[in-house]
């Protein structure tokens, strides 16, 4: 008797449809086909054991199973559930008809348990966008894949509760989400707030243009002079995740799963910190089996290196395509997967390999060379990627004994939300830009062209400053969106002063 059961394959994080072909007939004989990886071709065993705990018995006969298409290649131990139950519906033991109105996935336990999966979001959107008519999984992810309406959604506890829901026996609840209602109740409010930095004001205001125009952003400053701090405020003043942005970070973390047990939809922008000694697959991901890597699980969030210099060469160059393509592919002999890679980079090194070049009070003991060669660790054409350049120095003693708080962090993203607002409506006829830092060459010159001083203001500034042509598109761009902060529609000279005096690193004196 052939049978056929439906499950997923993930690819980058979407999800494909995988029919598998069970066909039972007399022998005994078992054979897997379908380009299966090693953990699906151990699962004889484990469905087995499951099944006979179940109380029904495996069929002592020539199973022939196909896992179709046999050219895309199926990994994980998820297809466990619909290969046994495929198995059982093809010895007669329970109903074929069911089998093919479900999308089914679940890791089996040898006494019959499920347990959790990794993508169930993408591959419940893919069900639904399949027409069928409900999703089976393990309890653990039902409330993951339930986000996904006009799909009914069955969590269950074992091989023995499905098979019970299938033969009519018994029935499974089905699990539902209000996804709006989730998502707003559980959005919550970031305990760190810039009220807690004490001075510092040159960087909080560049942070708050980074944030209002989703810019790049690099700080220089001593050990201590608040650097990591500064940084981890940073989520506290963007703007909040959008409902579309909470699906697609989420879909990232269910595909490497990261989800925790029974969370729905992710609620706050991710905030990635890498240790400097990780590697380049580790970064843009990949592998063998390809998974996700920090750039995309910092998606709509921010990802924070510290000690720039510090990382080797091959990670931050392989850094400078999803900076600007604000994606990633990874391309291997087997494989080719994209991810997204929407992250907002925030950088912090010392200036020197001391630390204490241009500190007020202590002296630095590196020469010129070392200190050129220091920063020479990271690139120039990175360095372009970065619009804004900012040094910070140590915080004086009657700043950090002041007994009032400095500005908020509501107060700062009240401004930034303003100025997001004004750039919604500029780029509302194109849906693929969302922010002043994503503007194509040709929106940059619609929207971003100075008054006639600040255009005269910036030509001297490249000149003297000898700025890549990189450099003068970064530097509108910022300048636009210290406009928008400002409310004003014009870009004026002292826009164009303020966006120059972020490109810290771009002066020839630097270092010498």
């Amino acid at each position: 008797m052939l049978v056929r059961t439906f499950a997923a394959a993930l690819q980058s994080i979407q999800a494909r449809t995988v029919t598998i072909e069970v066909n039972c007939t007399p022998g005994c004989y078992f054979q897997l086909v379908g380009l299966p990886d090693a953990a699906i071709k151990e699962s004889q065993d484990r469905i087995i054991s499951a099944i006979e705990s179940s109380g029904y018995k495996f069929p002592g006969k020539r199973l022939v199973i196909n896992m179709s298409p046999a050219d895309l290649r199926k990994e994980g131990s998820a297809y466990d559930l619909p290969l046994a139950l495929g198995i059982l519906a093809a010895d007669g033991q329970i109903p074929a008809e069911a089998l093919e109105r479900y999308m089914i996935m679940g890791e089996l336990s040898l006494d019959g348990s499920l347990r959790p999966i990794r993508g169930a979001l993408p591959i419940a959107i893919q069900a639904r966008a399949e027409h069928f008519e409900g999703f089976i999984l393990p309890e653990a992810n039902a409330r993951e894949a339930a986000v996904v309406n006009q799909l009914k959604v069955y969590g269950a506890p074992t091989l023995g509760s499905v098979i019970d829901m299938l033969t009519g026996q018994a029935e499974l609840p089905e699990v539902e989400v209000d996804t709006r209602r989730t998502f707003y109740e559980a959005r919550e409010e970031l305990t760190l707030d810039f009220a807690e930095a004490r001075g510092q004001e040159r960087v909080k205001r560049a942070l708050e243009v980074a944030a209002a125009g989703g810019h790049n952003i690099l700080m220089i400053g001593a050990p201590g002079s608040g650097k990591s701090m500064m940084a981890k405020r940073l989520p506290s003043i963007l703007p909040p995740f959008t409902l579309g942005e909470s699906l697609e970070t989420t879909k990232i973390y269910s595909v490497s799963g990261r989800l925790g047990r029974d969370v729905t939809l992710m609620t706050t922008r991710p905030f990635r910190a890498p240790h400097h000694s990780i590697s380049p697959v580790a970064l843009v991901g990949g592998g063998a089996s390809p998974q996700p890597g920090e750039i995309s699980l910092a998606h709509n969030g921010v990802l924070f290196l510290d000690e720039l210099p510090e990382f080797s060469r091959s990670v931050l160059e392989v850094m400078r395509q999803p900076l600007e393509e604000r994606q990633v592919t990874v391309a291997r002999a087997r494989y080719s997967v994209d991810y997204p890679a929407g992250f907002m980079l925030v950088a912090a090194m010392n200036p020197c390999p001391c630390g204490y070049y241009n500190h007020p009070t202590r002296h630095c003991e590196c020469t010129p060379q070392q200190v050129q060669h220091y920063l020479g660790k990271v690139s120039g054409p990175l360095l372009d990627r970065i619009d804004l350049q900012v040094e910070i120095a140590p915080v004086p003693f009657e700043k950090l004994s002041a007994t009032e708080p400095g500005e908020g962090s509501a107060a700062i993203r009240a401004r930034v939300l303003r100025a997001r607002e004004l750039q919604t409506e500029r780029f509302a006829g194109c849906p693929e830009v969302h922010c002043n830092a994503q503007m194509t060459a040709a929106q940059t010159q619609r929207f971003a062209r100075p008054d006639a001083e600040g255009l005269e203001r910036l030509r001297i500034a490249m000149e003297r400053l000898d700025l890549s042509a990189r450099a003068y598109d970064r530097i509108l761009k910022v300048a636009r969106t210290i406009a928008d902060l400002a409310g004003e529609e014009t870009i004026g000279k002292e826009h164009i002063s303020e966006a120059i005096s972020y490109r810290k690193l771009d002066r020839s004196s630097w270092g010498r």
